[in-house]
């Protein structure tokens, strides 16, 4: 019984840090320091340990010798790549999920898209991340596939700590919930491959911004 529920506090913890770091809750080369992260948790520093540990595993942290864990930098090489196989992953579970939202699910996406309105207009970008993720995750969710949104999750890993730098140029924050707008009226349409399109679109939109803010090479 003691192992399973310290297995279970240290997945609990994974998943929570794992979440956190999706979300941008750090910055990249922000180093992360384990007795702080157990206080805010309210655990001891074992299963925040492990969790780390196991997300520079994943290549989501990197385990710098002498200095802890710190949140990557990414080069422009390798946020081009990750661009490239979201817009992959992400255009195809657009596409399946387009085809399959209960009339439920899209008044939700309209109500987030209304949320996302509202964040970038108070200038929120922690209530426009989460209103976002929640937006592309019903979306995706919807394409019936759970391999396919895990690997899109895993992406998301890479590119969350980066997330927060929309905000810094006000003409390009403004533009964030352009392409939500262009995909709800083509899911009014009908028309999936639209769909598809437009999550293409804002993945490139934030993403040619978001590209200024890494390493060369």
């Amino acid at each position: 019984m003691k192992t399973s529920t310290a297995s279970t506090l240290q997945d609990e913890t994974y998943d929570t840090l794992r979440h956190w770091l999706m979300l941008g809750r750090w910055l990249p080369g922000e180093r992360l320091k384990i007795r702080q992260l157990a206080e805010e948790l309210g655990v001891s520093q074992m299963p925040v340990r492990a969790a780390l540990q196991r997300l520079a595993a994943e290549k989501a942290l990197l385990n710098i010798p002498n200095c802890g864990v710190q949140v990557p930098q990414l080069t422009e090489t390798q946020f081009d790549d990750i661009l490239e196989n979201r817009i992959l992953l992400e255009g195809e579970a657009a596409f399946r999920g387009a085809q399959r939202l209960a009339a439920a699910e899209r008044n939700e996406l309209l109500q987030l898209c209304r949320a996302m309105d509202s964040a970038i207009a108070a200038d929120d970008i922690k209530g426009y991340l989460d209103a976002n993720e929640l937006f592309h995750l019903q979306l995706y969710r919807a394409s019936g596939s759970p391999l396919l949104l895990s690997l899109i999750e895993t992406v998301w890993l890479h590119v969350g700590p980066i997330s927060n730098r929309l905000h810094q140029d006000l003409a390009v924050w403004k533009t964030m919930n352009d392409a939500h707008h262009v995909l709800l009226d083509a899911l009014q349409a009908g028309d999936a491959d639209a769909v598809r399109r437009a999550i293409e679109q804002d993945l490139r939109t934030a993403g040619s911004y978001l590209r200024l803010s890494c390493r060369p090479g």
